[in-house]
This record gives structure tokens, sequence and C-alpha cells, in this order.
């Protein structure tokens, strides 16, 4: 099939990712995906949540926003309505979990790193670009610490990166934009290790069910892309990616 920007079934969105965006934060980078695009930034802050006191483990979480110029119609801002949507919490809680999955929470301390994701322009995909842009923006929050000497070794196992992948008009195709996800009859997000591990799969037959054949399709796309923008997050880090997985990074 033709797809709306001309790339075939098995191709990501270039993907560009600029490190050290921000001048105030701990690590941030800006990730555009295609014409995505996501703020993300890695605060530390020297206490955790309540249920953590004490332990001598850290804790990693984050934040999700769109900001209103971000879509065609204005997002009217969640502080306006006075509340945190459905969606919102949901998306938040996958960048922590996928984040934390990788990180040894006892190397850290009693600290938290939080990781804000604000998404500035949004063609689908911002909860998949905001999880591979934080991974990066915690590694340069990171390496900060251990520069500091708050941490012996960046206590991080492995790469964390997300892609999108559906069916549309009966092709599965991988990393959908917005009009391709609206009339997906399967959208699919997948979080995957630099191992090929499976941390998520979120998956939806939004039109009508699937089969389990077109399931392991989407999934070997979904893998493609990660490993492709794995490759992204390495350049990205450049010197730093040699400190992932390593047991004495001192």
């Amino acid at each position: 099939m033709d797809r709306i920007d001309g790339r075939k079934n098995n191709e990501i969105r270039k993907v560009k990712i600029t490190p050290h965006f921000l001048k105030y934060s701990d690590g941030s980078v800006l990730i555009e995906t295609g014409d995505t695009k996501v703020i993300c930034a890695a605060t530390v802050e020297e206490k955790v949540p309540p249920f953590l006191v004490g332990t001598g483990q850290g804790w990693i979480t984050s934040e999700y926003s769109m900001l209103p110029a971000s879509t065609k119609v204005r997002k009217v801002r969640e502080s306006r309505r006075g509340k945190i949507e459905g969606r919102t919490h949901e998306i938040q809680r996958l960048i922590g979990r996928a984040l934390r999955s990788i990180v040894d929470l006892k190397k850290l301390g009693e600290r938290t790193i939080w990781v804000d994701c604000d998404i500035i322009q949004a063609d689908g995909g911002t909860r998949t670009s905001s999880i591979t842009g934080s991974y990066v923006a915690m590694m340069y929050a990171l390496d900060k610490m251990q520069k500091k000497g708050l941490i012996d070794t960046i206590p991080v196992t492995d790469y964390v990166a997300a892609i999108s992948v559906g069916i549309v008009d009966g092709q599965p195709l991988l990393d959908l934009c917005f009009l391709e996800d609206s009339n997906a009859k399967v959208d699919m997000n997948i979080v995957m290790t630099g191992n090929g591990e499976f941390i998520e799969i979120q998956g939806t037959g939004e039109k009508s069910p699937f089969t389990s054949s077109e399931l392991l399709d989407l999934l070997d796309l979904g893998e493609k892309g990660v490993k492709e923008i794995i490759e992204v997050q390495k350049n990205a880090l450049g010197a730093i990616a040699n400190k992932i997985g390593m047991t004495d990074n001192a």
C-alpha cells in the first residue's frame, strides 16, 4: 500500500534526538519522530515517595502533558479542567514502568528521578516517543550524578525504546502517524529492551479482532523498529552508552 508519507510498510519515521535541550534539567532531549516532537527532561530530587523512606531504594516516575497547540484543534490544559485525564495517567505510569524495569533502584539511593514529557507537536506515537526520549534524558541525568559522586555506577542494565505498529487496510504497518493510527483496524504499542525482551505490549482490535498470525507479524515489525531506534539512542548518548550494563563503571 502507498503510505501517507511515502514510507514502506516496515519503515520507521525519521528519528532525531537533540541532547541537552533545556538549560536547567539534569538531563534533557528534544525527540522528533516524524512530525511528532516531545521535550523530555529528567530532574533528580533528593527524596523518595513515603512508601520508600528508610528502604535505601530510589524511584523513577514520569509526568506527561500535551501542550494546547500540539494538535490541530487546541487542547485544553488539564490544569484548566481541574483533573488529569485517564489517558494521561495511563501514559505516565507506562513511562515510569518502562524506565524502572532496567534500573537497579537500590543503587540510586533514596532519590527520585522525575522525567517530564511535554508534547509540543503530535502526529502519532507520542507515548512511544516519550519513552524513547525519556530513556536518553534519564541516562544524561545518571551520568551527571556519577560525575558528582552521588552514585558509584550508572545502574542501568539495558536500553529501552518503544514504537507503534498496527494493521491499516489489511496491511501491517510500522510506526503509525496520526492518520494511520486513527484508521487502524489494530493498534499496538510495543516497549522493548536492547536485548529484545518485551517490557509491555498494548494491543487493541479497534475495529475488529485479529489473529495470532497477525499478532506475530506485528511483534516482528515492532522488534525491527525498536532495534533501529536504539541505534539512534546510542548515537545520542555517545560515550555514556559504554556504561550501560556495566557492574563497575566508576
